[in-house]
């Protein structure tokens, strides 16, 4: 652990906080091998002034780096990353630490009274959470353009067995981004962090609801359940067409049978 007291002292008491999405997950547990502030989630020291606090499912929130310092700690991190993004999503507030007033969000601009490890973690995990959902809200977002045609389909009643692949992968897409919310992220869950502070309960209300994590959380899921509905549907109408050509292709073949039954006793006389 790092021999500093409970607060991280920046170089300022306005700094700037950015949280990246950057790969699908980080090996946090070789970096726990490293000088550190605190874990779940892990604090570490980063650039001259500022700190970092990593999460397994791929996201980094930086607190108080200069871009220089963000992009050769982002640099350092590669060999830790499994399947970079290619395109990293990213989310930026000011913090602002005061030792008078409440604590809370207002204008994006949040506002602590301390800079305690504890108030770090707690605005790292609402931070990280905020940018997953942003990024499954444009991946749901563009699934349900692409399942447009599908629904389409259902009306008018056109589907065919070359259109089986393509269901069938979004229900692989549906049930891997269910499990990466429910499995890896938890974003309906508590932090740990407030199981050992209790009193920072109010400032992570406050955080939860200017973000609206719960219920954007319900929306995606909400959308992800309307997809599931939507591609099962079309799946059973795929495989009830497809029974029903092969019930005209036995009918077929069956009057063929007769047909040639008949040409053979019409020859024999």
């Amino acid at each position: 652990m790092h021999p500093s007291s409970d607060s991280i002292i920046f170089s300022s008491d306005r700094i700037t906080v950015r949280a990246l999405y950057i790969a699908e997950r980080i090996d946090i547990r070789s970096l726990e091998l490293s000088e550190r502030y605190a874990d779940s989630p892990l604090v570490i020291p980063a650039g001259a002034h500022g700190c970092a606090t990593l999460f397994r499912y791929g996201v980094v929130v930086l607190f108080g780096l200069q871009p220089l310092e963000e992009a050769n700690f982002i640099k350092g991190l590669e060999s830790f990353l499994h399947q970079s993004l290619e395109t990293i999503e990213t989310e930026t507030v000011e913090l602002r630490i005061s030792e008078s007033g409440g604590e809370g969000i207002n204008n994006n601009i949040i506002t602590l009274r301390e800079s305690t490890i504890p108030r770090m973690q707690l605005v790292a995990e609402i931070l990280s959470k905020s940018i997953v959902l942003a990024h499954y809200e444009s991946t749901v977002a563009a699934a349900f353009d692409s399942i447009d045609p599908f629904a389409r389909g259902l009306k008018n009643e056109n589907f065919s067995q070359r259109h089986h692949k393509p269901l069938l992968q979004y229900v692989g897409d549906t049930l891997l981004i269910q499990h990466r919310m429910v499995g890896r992220v938890e974003v309906t869950e508590k932090p740990d962090v407030l199981w050992d502070h209790p009193e920072l309960n109010r400032l992570f209300q406050r955080l939860e609801d200017e973000y609206e994590i719960v219920e954007r959380h319900h929306s995606i899921e909400h959308k992800l359940s309307l997809i599931a509905r939507t591609v099962e549907t079309a799946l059973d109408v795929v495989e009830t067409n497809r029974s029903n050509r092969l019930e005209w292709y036995i009918i077929i073949l069956i009057c063929i049978e007769i047909v040639i039954s008949l040409f053979e006793i019409v020859t024999r006389h």
